[in-house]
């Protein structure tokens, strides 16, 4: 064989794969980076929203500070259970699903790679509501003014929906001005909606 023909050859068999071959699976980190970024942006609302609602009509420290901790405490247990148990029934679907397909190609055991942790899953919620709801609670926690404490908390949450929503478009390569505006619009409406009903319901002292 000519010398030529030999080096065709061995290019040909150690040329390096597509580069298309080595782009992640966005859409397998999508699954996780939904729960995370809808977890921490959940946990910021909800809690910066029950601090705003309770501050409509109370202006003590210690009864807003107390009511975005339960609002950690409850939040965080209920995205735990809530995402374990939306996991769980997903992992049932694919088993059954794998199984199928085992009994078609002729029996073996179901290969249990790839498939979606429950408790992983509900721990990563979790953690990702008790870091939103960590933000104005940290905030507002060492401010004695009730009115500049309401506008820190509003301010912290503002700049942490930006974050979270930049955050969640750059990994998931999608437009990052566009969620950024979406998740700080949605927050504010929360966050206005829940002051304004509390402090209606608060002046009729129901």
């Amino acid at each position: 064989m000519a010398p030529n023909d030999t080096n065709v050859t061995v290019d040909s068999i150690e040329s390096p794969e597509p580069k298309g071959s080595e782009e992640p699976d966005y859409s397998r980190r999508g699954q996780w980076l939904r729960a995370a970024v809808l977890g921490a942006s959940d946990g910021l609302v909800s809690t910066s929203s029950l601090m705003m609602g309770i501050g409509a009509v109370k202006g003590e420290l210690k009864a807003m500070v107390l009511t975005g901790f339960a609002g950690l405490v409850a939040g965080a247990c209920s995205m735990a259970i809530g995402e374990f148990v939306s996991v769980c029934s997903q992992l049932d679907v694919e088993v059954a699903q794998r199984k199928r397909e085992q009994r078609i190609e002729g029996g073996g055991e179901v290969d249990g790679d790839g498939l979606p942790s429950p408790v992983q899953a509900a721990v990563a919620s979790s953690l990702a509501f008790a870091v939103g709801a960590g933000v104005p609670l940290l905030a507002a926690g060492f401010i004695s003014s009730h009115k500049v404490r309401l506008g820190v908390v509003a301010a912290a949450a503002s700049v942490a929906l930006v974050v979270f929503g930049c955050v969640g478009a750059a990994l998931g390569r999608a437009p990052v001005g566009r969620s950024a505006v979406r998740v700080l619009v949605g927050g504010w409406m929360a966050m206005a909606a829940t002051y304004g009903l509390v402090r209606l319901f608060g002046s009729t002292r129901l």
